[in-house]
């Protein structure tokens, strides 16, 4: 900048006729000054600051190359070149009264009422270039001012991200910056939260000071090569707090590079994942494992079945699958409640993890019934099933010591199904099955058994379930029919009969009851072939009440002692009756002893409310169960049924003889009729006669009949009489 130029402004200020003249004209004095002016000009040049002198009147009298560049640039009133005033309207770039503010506060100094003025203002809406203006009175005996405009746009940015870095640093993840040597200068208050170690005691330590000792320098190594090739790393891990808790964190690491692409630092923030992992594991357990018995359920059962079936085709051994079910698990449940029986699966669940290996896998499939599978168990089938058998063996030994269930002290027996595979092309569905048909062989050879999977036993499982699907249509189309028996007294006259239940195949041909009624009575349909059966002789009964010959006669039907303890069996009984008016004494209700084994209260309220219909009760099979006769003696019992297997060998078997006797002389002491069943021979009858017997019932008297031939046999046996 020329020293003429920066001054040229000042001459009208200066003495016209200075006394002394040097080469310009001017005084000493003057040519002095103004080669001050001309050299701090000269220097002011170099400065970056945007400077400007303004004279008395706020005119720009000098100004440096940046404050030059700078109105050229922008101008405005903020930017006045020299000879321009300074201030006036707003800037356009400005908040409105930036550029009058500034005017104000220039004036102010200019006229002394303030030492110094100073502002900020920026351009922009975002502050995308921020400058900060200060103005001064110049040098005594100079009227004027200097202003100076700097440019702190890049320091007020490099504020901002410090601020930003600094409110990041703090948040609640916990951070940590280490040198490239891994030594920490830097950590967060979270960070301090979390391990429990303040900055002052980590500072220049390594971070391995968290290290809980579960990872191997594998892990490690896989990590730094991680953050080498990618710059960062990210995963879980596991630290040590400095109380010495192990605790799972989240931890990422980033290096920050210099300008020559090396690490210069490294940064950390890690978060204790504690409570979230906790609950993906309480998440885990409850989708794979059984909450009572902590035992894999179906749905990890079946996976890891799938591994097995595949890794049994892979390495060519057998394995094995034991399905194991309880044994009268429900009664127990029932009678001692449902909490006992939760105590006794938890124990059962504990024992049977104790008989295995450590690799094989105990199941809870769901109630009482478990499923183990034992994988390489010999190297080929019958070292398999001979290896299964013998822990199977170790089961049911262990399941005879007692179980201690609160203040119940239980024994429980276990069936046992095991079926091998060793080709790998079963499903995991087809060997459950398997194993349940194997363990249902166990209990039909009479429970606390081990029974192995065969062809033979799936035919007959599918046979009866074809047998559960075809009693449901009989029921539903009506293929069951009701057939009568003929009761006799002494003299040989029709008294009453039994009502039996018969079913008519669709191709005409007949099943007996001994086929249907006992897997009726497992599948539960007995409750309503019994309904039906209810039904059919209460109708009965009220045709024979309209004819004078057959009005006297009693009718017995069995009723089954499931029907027998449904809550329901009471409201229906009572709408059969309504239903079908007749005299109520003549209908007689036939149970087993079986009934009997059932001693609550409820049991004996039912009967109580047969006897207030006037119903009459007959003890059905009696001699083949268990019957206390203290308890026979509190029963409202009308009638017992001498059982047939006392019958048939009656003539010939003392012991029976002597059994029969004893019966009947029991029934006399309590009052009760008594009734034989299965009576084919004239000896027979007569044997019974002699010991007492009144009433009876047997081919010798007249096979089960339809309704139809019962109504002629009576016909015929009321016309001989």
């Amino acid at each position: 900048m020329s020293s003429h130029r920066c001054i040229a402004p000042f001459h009208a200020a200066l003495e016209p006729h200075p006394p002394q003249t040097c080469a310009w004209g001017l005084p000493r004095p003057i040519q002095d000054k103004l080669m001050a002016v001309s050299f701090a000009c000269a220097v002011l040049d170099a400065v970056p600051q945007q400077i400007a002198v303004l004279d008395a009147n706020g005119v720009v009298v000098a100004a440096n190359a940046a404050w030059r560049d700078y109105s050229s640039a922008r101008g405005g009133p903020l930017a006045p070149a020299i000879g321009a005033s300074f201030g006036g309207a707003d800037h356009g770039d400005l908040p409105a009264g930036e550029a009058a503010r500034a005017k104000a506060g220039i004036e102010a100094v200019l006229a002394g009422s303030v030492p110094q003025f100073a502002m900020e203002f920026c351009f922009g809406g975002e502050c995308t270039a921020c400058y900060s203006l200060q103005a001064m009175p110049l040098c005594e005996g100079w009227p004027g001012a200097v202003v100076s405009i700097a440019d702190f746009t890049e320091r007020k940015q490099h504020l901002e991200r410090q601020r930003i870095a600094a409110i990041a640093f703090e948040s609640p993840q916990g951070m940590l910056i280490t040198d490239a040597q891994g030594r920490i200068l830097q950590v967060n208050a979270a960070f301090t939260e979390i391990t429990g170690y303040t900055q002052a005691e980590v500072l220049h330590k390594s971070p391995s000071v968290l290290s809980s000792g579960r990872h191997g320098p594998d892990f490690y190594r896989a990590m730094w090569q991680s953050i080498a090739r990618n710059g960062s790393w990210e995963g879980e891990i596991w630290n040590r707090r400095k109380s010495g808790e192990v605790y799972p964190e989240r931890l990422h690491i980033a290096a920050v590079l210099d300008e020559k692409g090396g690490p210069s630092h490294y940064v950390a923030s890690l978060s204790d994942i504690t409570l979230s992992k906790a609950a993906n594991d309480e998440i885990k357990s409850l989708a794979f494992y059984d909450p009572l018995t902590r035992l894999p359920n179906r749905r990890l059962l079946m996976d890891r079945l799938g591994q097995a079936i595949t890794a049994v085709a892979r390495q060519r051994r057998p394995a094995a699958l034991m399905f194991l079910d309880l044994d009268n698990f429900k009664m127990l449940n029932d009678t001692l409640g449902h909490s006992v029986g939760d105590q006794l699966l938890a124990q059962v669940a504990q024992r049977l993890a104790a008989c295995v290996r450590e690799g094989d896998t105990v199941a809870r499939l769901g109630g009482d019934e478990f499923v183990v599978i034992l994988e390489q168990v010999g190297d080929d089938a019958l070292d398999a099933a001979a290896h299964a058998r013998a822990i199977a063996g170790g089961i049911i030994a262990t399941f005879a010591l007692p179980f201690e269930l609160g203040m119940h002290v239980c024994r429980s027996t276990a069936s046992i199904g095991i079926t091998l595979f060793d080709h790998g092309e079963q499903t995991p569905g087809e060997l459950l099955m398997q194993g349940d048909i194997a363990m249902y062989g166990a209990k039909q050879a009479g429970r606390n058994a081990i029974c192995f999977y065969d062809k033979e036993m799936q035919d007959k499982i599918a046979a009866q379930a074809q047998l559960d699907i075809d009693l449901g249509i009989a029921l539903e189309l009506g293929q069951f029919e009701a057939f009568y028996q003929p009761q006799v007294d002494r003299g040989g006259r029709t008294c009453g009969a039994e009502a039996l239940i018969r079913w008519r195949k669709p191709d005409g041909s007949w099943m007996s009851p001994a086929q249907f009624i006992p897997r009726s009575e497992e599948t539960g349909l007995i409750v309503d072939i019994g309904d039906w059966m209810l039904e059919q002789a209460c109708a009965k009964l009220q045709q024979w009440a309209q004819h004078p010959a057959t009005a006297a006669l009693t009718l017995a039907v069995n009723v089954s002692a499931l029907q027998f303890r449904h809550p329901d069996f009471s409201t229906k009984l009572r709408a059969v009756l309504d239903r079908h008016p007749f005299n109520r004494a003549l209908l007689k209700i036939e149970l087993t002893e079986g009934v009997l084994l059932d001693k609550s209260a409820a049991m004996i309220d039912c009967m109580n409310m047969l006897r207030s219909l006037g119903i009459r009760i007959s003890l059905d099979d009696f001699g083949t169960g268990y019957s206390s006769l203290q308890y026979l003696k509190r029963l409202p019992l009308d009638q017992l049924k001498i059982d047939q297997s006392f019958v048939r060998e009656l003539v010939t078997s003392p012991s029976d003889r002597a059994i029969v006797k004893t019966i009947i002389a029991m029934a006399h002491s309590l009052n009760l009729d008594v009734i034989a069943e299965g009576v084919e021979t004239t000896a027979q009858r007569d044997v019974l006669c002699e010991l007492g017997c009144v009433h009876f019932q047997g081919y010798l008297f007249g096979r089960p009949m339809p309704a139809d031939l019962m109504d002629d046999h009576l016909a015929g046996s009321m016309a001989a009489a």
